[in-house]
């Protein structure tokens, strides 16, 4: 799922509607989390939302949107209340009933962006007092709706956008099929929030380790190590970037199981090596971990995160698996007892966090590829640096914020790109990278541009391909452009100890209606160098290819072979493989 904020949002053009509810006046009294308090405390303002967008296949009616709107709102009982300033300055959040409203129309101005319009909407209808302080919009376009749902950062999470958007299209397909849009009540957020209010005080253990992360930070929670300019809120500058795709995810994950970790835990290994590198000193972060401590609130919408603080001085992937495990430990118990010795969350300018959130691992599943979501954060000033990771199906992505100065940009942007690269590099160097074989072990690569000649040369290196690949080499570099641009096509090389190019294929997953849908993998081209067949090569790249194909959910794996190549035909069949069908092609 891309990671993006309201500026870099990817949006049509068509009309912004907005969907006005009714409130009633406020009801009874609700309890307030730390992280609430703490943020609506600091006042109404602009830019303290998040938001999810995503794309509606076929056109729908507004009331369709609106009725299936109201049964989440319904639904989901944080946003039902509404926060009120409190007369010694403390926000008190109270009970609303929501009720049928009307649509209105908000003007995108000649010569205005979408994404401008949008945000001067969600900047004026989502902020801390507003009544309620979450809105529904749509961009009707003649390609399909686009829905945008947001709400002040009070009341939801990352977590709780996909409920909602998985909450909105089960209402939406009730009223598809003439069924009233309703949805069961999920447990409530304020419930939650009660509950950890009457957990019991944290144990000196807690506390001990909390002042010692905090006493080495300068007595405020942690920092970025490096300088940022001016300690005063600057406009934002947004990087996102694409750090994993599928392949590299999964190298990158098998690596992690290698080393007996997760994949959070070999990240912030390589965080840690990059800030001792470029800092010389240990990684230290506000780590934000979820509360959804067990099934009940799976389904519920709220603020479910709490903060913690994460170290780590060591770069051995054991050890920034402790380090989560502990920073878990520490964010589990109430922070408005954990920080009272320090009068609530000691923050400073510079305050650097970082978030993680495998969206594969969580029980909430929608199809964010095929409606195109896209997590949005609003435009804010700010003196920190904020850094998110989400991983999902389509591989690894990044965003991060910082202060828009020339130091921010210097050395963020420095830290990020040694981050990247170790990342990448700890990916091409994983041990699914490795194909052994009984007496040698190569690594296998997706191909770049400057291994052209020798693919070619292997291609070339028979009886058959020795006549047909005769082309300029020209040829072969623009189609080897066209297989960059398609995600579904994936050229390998296997290197021997000398770097040496020995083996290539090429993968093809191919989605399909026929087998109920199955998807299949195409493998073509598949050649081994000369002095290395009969070696076990071969077979260890097939199996490697089949390993790809059901990571992408391939439920068969075909190739083809011209009928003179006995050999080959031989070495498939050996391997499985069965000549049920007949192949035919013809020159166009």
């Amino acid at each position: 799922m891309r990671l993006t904020n309201v500026a870099h949002l990817r949006l049509p053009f068509g009309r912004l509607f907005g969907y006005d509810v009714v409130v009633s006046e406020p009801g009874r009294s609700l309890p307030v989390s730390f992280d609430q308090r703490r943020h609506v405390g600091a006042g109404d303002r602009e830019g303290s939302w998040m938001a999810l967008s995503f794309r509606l296949p076929d056109p729908i009616s507004r009331e369709a949107l609106a009725a299936a709107w109201l049964a989440v709102v319904s639904r989901h009982g944080t946003l039902r209340s509404e926060f009120l300033p409190g007369a010694d300055g403390v926000p008190q959040l109270r009970e609303i009933d929501v009720s049928e409203g009307e649509w209105v129309e908000h003007a995108v101005a000649p010569g205005q962006a979408v994404n401008d319009a949008l945000r001067e909407v969600l900047d004026r209808a989502c902020s801390p007092y507003s009544r309620p302080s979450h809105r529904l919009c749509v961009l009707e376009t003649a390609a399909g709706p686009t829905l945008i749902v947001a709400a002040d950062h009070s009341h939801l999470d990352m977590w709780s956008l996909l409920v909602i958007m998985r909450d909105f299209l089960a209402a939406l397909g009730a009223s598809r099929n003439g069924s009233s849009p309703s949805l069961p009540p999920a447990p409530a957020f304020a419930a939650h929030t009660q509950a950890l209010l009457d957990r019991p005080a944290a144990p000196d253990e807690i506390r001990r380790r909390w002042d010692e992360v905090l006493t080495a930070s300068g007595g405020v929670m942690p920092r970025f190590p490096l300088p940022l300019g001016p300690a005063a809120p600057q406009p934002e500058r947004v990087e996102v970037r694409d750090v994993f795709d599928v392949d590299d995810s999964v190298a990158f994950s098998a690596q992690a199981r290698q080393d007996g970790v997760s994949t959070l835990a070999l990240a912030v290994s390589a965080m840690t090596a990059v800030t001792q590198e470029l800092a010389g000193s240990a990684l230290r972060a506000v780590f934000p971990v979820h509360s959804r401590y067990d099934a009940t609130w799976h389904d519920s919408v709220g603020w479910f995160i709490t903060n913690s603080v994460l170290e780590s001085s060591d770069t051995d992937p054991r050890a920034g698996a402790a380090a989560v495990k502990e920073a878990i430990r520490m964010g589990s118990w109430p922070l408005n007892d954990v920080l009272s010795q320090w009068g609530g969350m000691p923050e400073a300018p510079g305050m650097f966090a970082i978030s993680w959130l495998d969206l594969r691992r969580l029980p909430v599943r929608v199809d964010s590829a095929g409606l195109e979501a896209q997590y949005v954060s609003a435009s804010i000033r700010t003196d920190g640096v904020m850094l998110w990771f989400i991983l999902d199906d389509s591989g690894l992505h990044l965003r991060c914020r910082y202060p828009d100065t020339a130091e921010a940009r210097r050395h963020v942007g420095a830290w990020l790109d040694l981050l990247v690269a170790r990342l990448k590099e700890a990916a091409r160097l994983s041990v699914r990278s490795v194909l052994r074989t009984p007496d040698r072990a190569y690594q296998l690569h997706r191909a770049a541009r400057a291994d052209i000649p020798e693919i070619v040369a292997l291609l070339s290196d028979d009886e058959i391909g020795g006549a047909r690949e005769a082309a300029e080499i020209a040829r072969y570099e623009a189609a080897f452009d066209v297989l960059t641009l398609d995600r579904s096509q994936h050229l390998a090389v296997a290197r021997d100890d000398d770097n040496r190019i020995v083996g290539t294929m090429q993968l093809t997953v191919i989605p399909g209606l026929s087998r109920g849908g199955a998807t299949r993998l195409q493998i073509e081209g598949l050649r081994v160098a000369a002095d290395e067949r009969s070696r076990g090569l071969g077979t260890a790249m097939l199996e490697w290819a089949h390993e790809y194909g059901r990571a992408r959910g391939a439920m068969l794996a075909q190739v083809t072979t011209d009928e003179a190549r006995e050999r080959a035909r031989e070495f498939y069949t050996r391997l499985g493989y069965e000549t049920k069908h007949v192949g035919l092609k013809r020159p166009l």
